[in-house]
């Protein structure tokens, strides 16, 4: 018998065991990945929260469709200052590019000096930080001659902010650049373009972005927003979403070829959210993003079926689950591969020269794909599922696909899913599950017993329906369970990730935020404690539980970094009053008795929110920790304490 694959729940068997026995169980490797981040354009997430952009509805292509009573115009006023003459109209005819078709046409008959233009407010305001730079750019064509434009920032009340003129040349779509920097800060500014010279003007693409991106980036992120995410430490980014990749219908699948390339030529549509998608947070910035945050990348595509709710199915009327047509299942295939080329060819290959022109020529190194998200399991599903599978493994092997086994702990499409997978030995599926915290509290075993020869598990969505430290330390008692079973549990990512004031559809989320401020949940703590406190390696037997409580409300695990040669151990108390946990670190050798100490405890409904930001957070201090010790850990909560170990 192998005793490295062993269920920890046999654990318990071992100590009648020879010595050396116990010590071959007692620890087993995990995987390095277990803990990550899963990022889908779900309650503003990237148009006017992680994307930087300033502007909303840059490119006029808001349409009601996307929601009711939008359209091209839509975060646009139009100016007429003073007695200025002339017109407004939003154009088609002769578009920036085919894929970017509207633009705003102004006749200026007669200016009179202050001008006719357009004034966008962003979203929900544009926040302007005194002393930053912000780059303004757009694209305009000019009938004849050449027509002054006046570029402004200005307050709430009018007030100008900071100011640049741009001259605007006869011919085709040319782009205009400027710097501008506010003299003051203001939440809530806006960005004024005036033609203050007779003519007719066409304009597109208006955009205003921050210099301090993160990593300073163009075309990047928000600077604040995205080191939030880099704070949780996590070893993979899934994206673009879970709904969002298979889509509303067919006509709103997630096409990662529409997303790359020059941003005025990438295809917005609308979001399955009931807003907006520019794209300009694409498959190339999804995949800096991870490369920047140290994490690998996790891509999810439609496995050639939209989502089963298509068309709000639950309600009478809807579509369900719509399939790309067999005889179309071919080029969708190819597509699916091109992407792994995208990710991974020499800059020789047609998609990695692609990714080379954007500014990467080194390859991403992909090595996980996940095919299809909650989908329910039709015979259509399984078909088309199988066809893409069956292309990736056969030219790209090395790839570790991850399928879908629904979006619940079990049922049908839960049953169905695994003995698919496991049909077709899928590496890995993907489980998702929003439970509340009790469930999660009762559930700790739930990975024990799974068997450990068939498909590995991705969770890849999960959530204690709600934000108060009793949710996220119901969690913390979960993740434990994770490492505990971190040999068939490779991968695990909370959802949602973001949410924005006023623009939330979901709830809860890890992280709130809106245009200045961003409130990490007590959730968002747990998550980080784990991520920054991450092992390669579990170590059974070293945390005996409190006797005296109900099990439930009691977890603990303890796990080492090979790199580092640390020893971490997390103790969850759940319950109400304090509680004993004996620690015994004696078989480490080179164990150092330096180590940190990190507590994360409060009242049971403490909850951060923008009103208290800070209700709850760790605190970390030095620490002794002997060889055999005892640690009373506070009602309500997580401890980490990691001692200083060995390396090898």
């Amino acid at each position: 018998m192998n005793l490295l694959k062993i269920g920890t729940a046999a654990l318990v068997l071992l100590a009648g065991l020879p010595a050396a026995a116990q010590k071959v169980a007692a620890s087993k490797p995990i995987s390095p990945d277990l803990f990550g981040i899963f990022i889908e354009d779900i309650n503003y997430t990237a148009d006017g929260g992680l994307y930087a952009e300033l502007v909303q509805n840059r490119s006029f292509e808001y349409s009601p469709s996307d929601q009711g009573g939008w359209h091209p115009l839509t975060s646009w006023d139009y100016l007429h200052e003073g007695y200025a003459m002339g017109s407004l109209s939003v154009e088609s005819a002769a578009p920036l590019h085919a894929n970017n078709p509207h633009y705003v046409q102004l006749r200026v008959e007669n200016p009179f000096q202050k001008g006719l233009g357009i004034k966008n407010s962003g979203f929900d305001g544009i926040a302007l930080k005194a002393g930053e730079k912000y780059d303004f750019s757009m694209w305009a064509r000019v009938k004849a001659g050449a027509v002054p434009l006046l570029v402004q920032l200005r307050d709430a009340k009018g007030t100008i902010l900071a100011e640049t003129t741009l001259s605007a040349k006869a011919g085709e779509w040319q782009q205009y650049r400027a710097m501008l920097a506010p003299n003051a800060s203001v939440p809530d500014a806006s960005l004024v373009v005036l033609v203050t010279g007779k003519g007719v003007v066409d304009l597109d693409m208006i955009s205003l972005f921050p210099q301090k991106t993160f990593r300073n980036h163009p075309n990047g992120l928000r600077a604040d927003l995205t080191q939030a995410l880099a704070d949780l430490k996590p070893r993979f980014v899934r994206f673009p979403g879970g709904c969002l990749a298979h889509g509303d219908g067919l006509d709103n699948l997630y096409d990662w070829k529409k997303t790359i390339g020059p941003v005025e030529q990438r295809v917005a549509q609308r979001n399955i959210w009931g807003y907006h998608q520019t794209a300009g947070l694409g498959y190339f910035e999804y995949f800096q993003l991870c490369e920047d945050l140290g994490a690998r990348a996790l891509p999810v595509v439609a496995a050639g079926v939209s989502c089963q709710n298509s068309g709000g199915s639950w309600r009478i009327g809807g579509t369900g689950q719509q399939c790309v047509p067999l005889a179309d299942m071919a080029a969708y295939t190819q597509d699916v591969l091109d992407l792994i080329e995208y990710a991974n060819g020499p800059v020789t290959s047609t998609w990695g020269a692609k990714r080379a022109a954007a500014g990467h020529p080194a390859p991403f190194n992909l090595h996980y794909i996940g095919i299809g998200n909650e989908d329910k399991q039709t015979l259509e599903f399984r078909e088309r599922f199988k066809l893409i599978y069956d292309a990736v493994q056969a030219k790209y092997p090395a790839i570790e696909v991850i399928g879908t086994v629904g979006p619940s702990p079990k049922g049908d499409d839960f049953e169905q899913g695994w003995a698919f997978a496991n049909q077709l030995n899928v590496p890995l599926v993907d489980e998702h599950y929003y439970e509340n915290p009790e469930w999660f509290l009762a559930n700790n075993r739930r990975y024990d017993s799974y068997d450990r020869s068939k498909s590995k598990v991705y969770l890849g969505e999960y959530a204690s329906r709600g934000n108060t430290l009793f949710n996220a330390l119901a969690e913390a008692a979960y993740m434990t369970s994770l490492e505990r079973n971190g040999d068939v549990v490779r991968l695990a990512s909370y959802a949602p990730l973001l949410a924005k004031e006023n623009h939330t559809q979901w709830n809860p989320d890890l992280i709130y935020f809106n245009n200045s401020t961003v409130v990490p949940t007590a959730n968002y703590y747990v998550q980080a404690l784990f991520g920054q406190n991450a092992g390669t390696e579990y170590c059974a037997n070293v945390v005996s539980l409190p006797t005296t409580v109900a099990a439930d409300t009691v977890a603990a695990s303890c796990v080492r970094d090979a790199q580092s040669g640390d020893i971490i151990v997390k103790l969850v108390n759940a319950g109400g009053s304090a509680q004993p946990f004996t620690v015994d670190l004696s078989r480490f050798k080179g164990m150092n008795s330096v180590a940190t100490l990190t507590t994360f405890a409060g009242p049971k409904a403490a909850q951060n929110t923008f009103a208290t930001p800070q209700a709850v957070l760790p605190q970390t201090k030095a620490y002794k920790a002997g060889r055999n010790f005892t640690y009373t850990a506070a009602p309500y909560s997580l401890t980490v304490i990691r001692v200083r170990g060995k390396r090898g």
